[in-house]
């Protein structure tokens, strides 16, 4: 099976997320897009990350019946701090049936050459890029396997955005899915 890996500390998944998914499996030949929740993002501060099982908990949730999305906690049971290059290695292990991609906005893409074995990853799997809002992508970067580049809404939602408005004890309906906000109320998260 082809299945997209979408990484991210998904803290908290939101509509933007879901909708980039959806809109790759709408645009492409994936068969599923798998959240890959990461626990601890090498280039990212981990004092504002809520638990990795409560944010996997909430992907669940926000992607509910969609046959086409999966939450993954492949990187749950491998070191810290999480590396794409040994994630891809240990889900071919696991499951060598399927087929894996890497789906990537493109502020990640311009970064790819800092992240560890960008060059393994860059010549053994194919990599959908959409372009985020300030981050042009004028050239795809030299890949064995290929890189597209897909056009997909503009969404300028953000996680940090929704943690700051629940700090100040503001609305986040419609920026997550209502079964999302419920448990983000409901426990109290990002206050």
């Amino acid at each position: 099976m082809d299945i997209g890996l979408y990484f991210g500390s998904f803290n908290p998944i939101h509509t933007g997320h879901l909708i980039i998914a959806q809109h790759f499996l709408n645009e492409t030949t994936l068969k599923q897009v798998w959240f890959v929740v990461t626990p601890q993002n090498p280039f990212k501060p981990s004092a504002t990350l809520l638990n990795e099982y409560h944010r996997l908990h909430l992907v669940r949730l926000g992607i509910g019946d969609n046959p086409g999305l999966k939450a993954s906690d492949a990187e749950f049971h491998l070191p810290k701090p999480s590396y794409t290059s040994v994630t891809l290695a240990y889900l071919e292990e696991k499951l060598p049936q399927n087929r894996f991609s890497i789906l990537m906005g493109s502020d990640s893409y311009r970064n790819l050459p800092n992240w560890h074995n960008s060059g393994f990853i860059l010549e053994n799997y194919p990599i959908y890029v959409y372009e985020r809002p300030g981050f042009p992508v004028n050239e795809p970067a030299a890949s064995g396997a290929g890189t597209t580049i897909v056009k997909a809404p503009y969404l300028d939602i953000s996680a940090s955005h929704i943690r700051q408005l629940l700090v100040e004890k503001k609305p986040i309906t419609y920026l997550v899915p209502r079964a999302v906000e419920e448990e983000i109320e409901k426990n109290h998260y990002y206050k």
